[in-house]
């Protein structure tokens, strides 16, 4: 019998399995499942966080066989729990995989109880950190078997719309902003959608990454390392600053209307915009970030938005780009003078026509 073959026999799978799994269950800890999990997967604790608080504490304050004995009896409840809510109608065939933090007693526990019952429930060998082994060890080497065109241009040049809908037209693309919940920049900070934690983010690279084909170019927008309080993986941001570059070049009234749409929130709370432009006191100084909070409290937004542009963050592009970016020196250029919904669909449409 192959080892693939005794493993899963034994109720044992591997990382490679995960895609097969009729179900991937989860059972830690709401909090742990919430730092991050393996994309996909459902979370049903074997212990909540209380329980596991409780748990370790008497592990540590009275002995291991109380807390073991006292943990027997809030995994079965749980466990019996999930089965009775969730999972009573899996037909016999039902194939899980289910995991906790490295594959010890909470999954185990879990496996145990669903193929006694006579489902082909696998238990994942290493569990999370098993996945988390692997996510590191791929985004290490994985970005650079890509060709990257890299959408280029200063602040306010659309090119996260450009880079959208150069995917709805069905090319490659991968927009880390997306995955990172943030538009970049001092004030790229999202209403009502926080960043996820640092290891979330780098699963779905990961898995969109894993979705690609290197046999075709995958447009993305030129980043920092960081986006917002997130890093984008060292072989990301390296196999990115090493692609052909496109720059997006748009007249600054152009650039103005455009922000005013796609930053609206911030004009429907100027007090939660001017908090954001506290941070720029250090670079641009109290009197002038003074001006521009005065300008968002009384609505002087075209005002405010030239001003941030010509001041702030053209002279930031232009040096990041030159720095960075190694095809920036000689850049496919593109003139985009309306960044209208209809102008950025044009300009997405040129830039793959190119």
């Amino acid at each position: 019998m192959s080892h693939a073959k005794r493993s899963a026999a034994q109720g044992i799978a591997g990382v490679d399995d995960i895609a097969a799994a009729d179900t991937l269950i989860d059972v830690r800890s709401p909090a742990e499942f919430a730092e991050d999990h393996i994309p996909g997967a459902i979370n049903c604790p074997v212990l909540d966080d209380d329980e596991r608080a409780l748990i370790g504490t008497l592990y540590k304050q009275v002995s291991p066989f109380e807390a073991k004995k006292r943990g027997a009896v809030l995994v079965a409840k749980n466990i019996a729990r999930h089965i009775e809510e969730r999972f009573a109608d899996q037909p016999r065939q039902w194939r899980p995989i289910v995991y906790c933090w490295r594959g010890g007693q909470r999954s185990g526990s879990m496996t145990t109880i669903f193929r006694s019952i006579g489902w082909d429930a696998r238990q994942l060998d290493g569990g999370y950190k098993a996945w988390r082994r692997q996510v590191v060890a791929e985004l290490e080497t994985l970005p650079r078997q890509f060709r990257y065109r890299v959408l280029c241009g200063a602040t306010g040049s659309a090119k996260s719309r450009i880079l959208q809908a150069i995917g709805a037209l069905g090319e490659q693309i991968v927009d880390l902003e997306a995955l990172a919940c943030h538009k970049g920049s001092v004030l790229g900070v999202l209403p009502d959608a926080p960043q996820p934690p640092q290891k979330t983010f780098e699963s779905a690279l990961l898995c969109a990454l894993r979705a690609l084909d290197p046999a075709r170019p995958v447009y993305v927008e030129a980043e920092s390392r960081k986006i917002g309080r997130l890093q984008v993986p060292d072989a990301m941001i390296e196999s990115i600053r090493a692609g052909d570059c496109v720059a997006i070049e748009a007249p600054l009234a152009a650039r103005v209307d455009f922000l005013l749409r796609d930053y609206d929130y911030f004009l429907n709370n100027p007090p939660w915009l001017n908090t954001r432009l506290d941070a720029l006191k250090a670079l641009r100084g109290g009197e002038t970030v003074a001006r521009w909070q005065d300008w968002a409290t009384t609505g002087h937004w075209r005002e405010l938005v030239s001003e941030l542009l010509v001041e702030h963050y053209d002279p930031l592009y232009a040096r990041s780009q030159e720095r960075n970016y190694a095809g920036f020196g000689t850049p496919h250029t593109l003139r985009a003078d309306d960044l209208s919904p209809a102008g950025i669909a044009a300009a997405a449409q040129a830039i793959v026509a190119r």
